[in-house]
């Protein structure tokens, strides 16, 4: 396999499954070139806490995240010669705060990158069961003037992208998660002008800056009939230029490269046959202070990893 920038384990996040090391075994038996260890961000209030995590206090959840950086650099010095590891964080787009306490974090660990992803609407979780999606939707407000009052979905959508922006701004990952994740409970949801100029919007940003799109395999496993983004949003990404990774969003060692069959499938279908990737500048071999850096990959249809 090629690489992936986004996975997580159950030993450092409640929803998935198996030790982090595990992971990184089964990504080398499956001759990943890169992989990306990006477990969540912590979550500073009690109200964030997921349902699995009511056992738990936020302050457990950094002591977690400590441990997982830590577990992380261990294992990427353990393995160098195997497969190159880098270690980041997905980001949380909760309130107000969320930006400096995942830039704080970042510094903090000196961590390599960032997975920049919205999961949260209203303070209200989108992605992690219907029942919360429904939660996120009846909170669209209705009388803010700037969306359409008739339409909770269309709110709900129109506040998706423009959280997600406001994030893209203030963080500037060099992956971008999951871009229309906000799909997965309303896959038939047609964009409107609306919300397309706000998707066109983010796409134009990340590409200014520079930043790669994910193309996550995940979607498939939700059932969607592409993976992250949909079709229609990743030809406008294609369209204006923007340059695409991929990843497995793996949560535990049996969702390491699941679906990369179709990934290949979906890759080959819209024409795909360079992808990005982020990689250490080897200029520099101190591991501690290496430099993250952007690399291409061409023929990737033809590659023998698949």
């Amino acid at each position: 396999m090629p690489f992936s920038h986004h996975s997580h384990s159950g030993q450092f996040c409640q929803h998935a499954t198996g030790m982090l090391e595990e992971i990184v075994q089964e990504a080398i038996k499956k001759k990943f070139l890169v992989y990306g260890l990006s477990e969540h961000c912590p979550r500073y209030r009690v109200q964030d806490l997921y349902p699995e995590e009511s056992h738990l206090q936020p302050s457990d959840l950094s002591k977690t995240f400590e441990g997982f950086v830590k577990e992380a650099r261990r294992l990427q010095e353990k393995y160098e010669s195997q497969i190159t590891l880098l270690v980041g964080l997905e980001s949380e787009t909760i309130t107000s705060s969320s930006t400096s306490e995942v830039l704080d974090l970042i510094e903090k660990y000196s961590l390599d990158y960032a997975v920049g992803s919205v999961h949260h609407i209203h303070e209200t979780p989108i992605d992690f069961d219907l029942e919360m999606f429904e939660i996120a939707l009846s909170k669209s407000s209705s009388s803010n003037k700037q969306y359409i009052k008739s339409n909770s979905e269309e709110n709900l959508f129109a506040e998706y992208f423009d959280s997600q922006y406001q994030m893209l701004q203030n963080i500037r990952p060099m992956i971008v998660g999951h871009f229309d994740i906000i799909r997965i409970y309303r896959p038939t949801f047609i964009f409107t002008d609306l919300i397309w100029k706000k998707v066109e919007r983010n796409i134009d940003y990340v590409i200014n800056y520079g930043g790669l799109f994910e193309i996550n395999s995940a979607g498939f496993k939700v059932g969607l009939p592409d993976a992250y983004p949909q079709r229609d949003i990743l030809k406008l990404i294609l369209k204006k230029g923007g340059k695409c990774t991929i990843s497995d969003d793996s949560h535990g060692v049996l969702r390491v490269a699941l679906h990369y069959d179709k990934l290949y499938n979906y890759l080959k279908e819209l024409n795909i046959n360079v992808l990005y990737y982020l990689d250490y500048d080897i200029a520099n071999n101190n591991i501690e202070h290496k430099k993250v850096i952007v690399k291409e990959m061409k023929n990737v249809l033809d590659h023998p990893f698949w």
